[in-house]
């Protein structure tokens, strides 16, 4: 269906463009909060991304799914501004057998209750305070695996990574969030 519409906006349809831009506010709206953690960065993240996706229309290839071109659009985004906004970290983690945390369960969903949000909040603040440390190489890769419930290929296809990077950083990104972590849950 995005497939279809793309093709029509191309052609100049605003209809079709609006349609778009319906569908994909919110998921690219989360995502960019998720990465960025400050709403109006988010917000001009998703307007900077549509700017770009209508601009750019006739490079989107057809063969590959539309969501992957637009999500790849956002988080490089995202990952620009991330890299302009703070220094670089470099982490020496060393790999090692442990498997991450059990937090990873209590991230939130968008499918929020009052009751469980009250369960879940201090923990998960906790979290995302944690995941906001993260060098941005990891933070991109952890956002989209845990936070947007990407396969490893759907993140390989938006970073234009090879499937093995992304999970050698998966990998290290849960073991720097596990040691930030471990004395605080």
């Amino acid at each position: 269906m995005e497939t279809r519409l793309a093709r029509l906006a191309r052609k100049g349809d605003q209809r079709a463009f609006a349609e778009i831009v319906d569908l994909y506010k919110d998921k690219l709206f989360h995502l960019a909060y998720r990465m960025m953690n400050n709403r109006q960065e988010a917000e001009d993240v998703v307007q900077e991304c549509f700017l770009r996706v209508y601009k750019h229309l006739d490079r989107y290839d057809e063969n590959q799914k539309f969501s992957t071109w637009i999500y790849r659009i956002a988080t490089n985004l995202c990952i620009d501004r991330l890299r302009k906004r703070r220094p670089i970290y470099s982490l020496d983690a060393e790999s090692s057998d442990h498997e991450g945390l059990d937090g990873y369960a209590m991230m939130p969903s968008d499918d929020r209750t009052p009751e469980s949000e009250l369960l879940l909040s201090e923990t998960q603040q906790t979290i995302h305070e944690a995941i906001e440390t993260l060098p941005v190489k990891y933070k991109s890769v952890m956002v989209l695996r845990y936070l947007q419930d990407m396969s490893l290929q759907e993140i390989s296809d938006v970073l234009d990574m090879p499937v093995t990077t992304v999970k050698t950083r998966v990998h290290r990104g849960r073991e720097f969030l596990r040691k930030k972590l471990e004395h605080k849950l």
